[in-house]
């Protein structure tokens, strides 16, 4: 079983940075694959990056190519997601999530466990 929790988040104006951290306990975390999501108010959960558990392979969705990098530190069993040039588009809960079959996948429903998210608001 994998527990996540995630922190970082926060109040930032456009153009400005936050690193989100997905804090993970069980011996599973560094053979699966770790995923980003965030869900805006009224809006569908959506897919953001994802890294496979060796971190060799990545995947993120295009509009946050560019700005977004996602990492993790096995050692630590954590994982990060360090988002700079925010947009106000860019708000959101977001959600970090393990893959126990190591599948770097944009699908959330392919992923086995979840945190209890964090918010992000980026103002204008």
């Amino acid at each position: 079983q994998v527990q996540l929790v995630e922190s970082g988040g926060g109040l930032v104006q456009a153009g400005g940075s936050l690193r989100l951290t997905c804090a993970a306990s069980g011996r599973t975390f560094s053979n699966s694959a770790l995923g980003w999501f965030r869900q805006a108010p009224g809006k569908e959960r959506e897919f953001v990056a994802a890294i496979s558990g060796t971190g060799g392979s990545t995947f993120y969705t295009d509009s946050v190519k560019g700005r977004f990098t996602i990492s993790r530190d096995n050692a630590k069993n954590t994982g990060y997601l360090q988002m700079n040039s925010l947009k106000p588009e860019d708000t959101a809960v977001y959600y970090c999530a393990a893959h126990l079959m190591d599948v770097v996948s944009g699908e959330g429903d392919e992923y086995d466990y979840w945190g209890q998210g964090t918010q992000v608001t980026v103002s204008s």
